[in-house]
């Protein structure tokens, strides 16, 4: 079981910078992909970005690639993310997400691959 503790949300004016932080319990977090997505009010929940176990690899959606940047800390069983240039258009609760993977290079897009989640924190950008 692993579970996640979302935290750094909050308001910050366009153009502006936030670090999200996700911290995990468990024994495995090193092996495990680590994802961010978000849900915007009146939208489905998006994919942002993910990282592998081993953090050599990292994936981030096309609107957000660029301005983010996702980062790991095995030893503190903490990923991150860093937000900069923020858009009104990124306003939305962000998710942290995890599950298992063998592969240290793989990591994962699509929510159904994902079976643990954080409560989410609100990120909101004000034009």
């Amino acid at each position: 079981q692993v579970q996640l503790v979302e935290s750094g949300g909050g308001l910050v004016q366009a153009g502006g910078s936030l670090r999200l932080s996700c911290a995990a319990s468990g024994r495995t977090f090193s092996r495990y992909v680590m994802g961010w997505f978000r849900q915007a009010p009146r939208k489905e929940r998006e994919f942002v970005s993910a990282v592998s176990w081993s953090g050599a690899s990292t994936t981030y959606a096309d609107s957000v690639k660029g301005r983010f940047t996702i980062s790991r800390d095995n030893a503190k069983n903490t990923v991150y993310l860093q937000m900069n240039s923020l858009k009104p258009e990124d306003t939305a609760v962000y998710y942290c997400a995890a599950d298992y993977a063998y592969d240290g290079s793989a990591y994962y897009t699509h929510q159904y691959e994902y079976n643990y989640w954080g409560q989410g924190t609100q990120v909101t950008a004000s034009s």
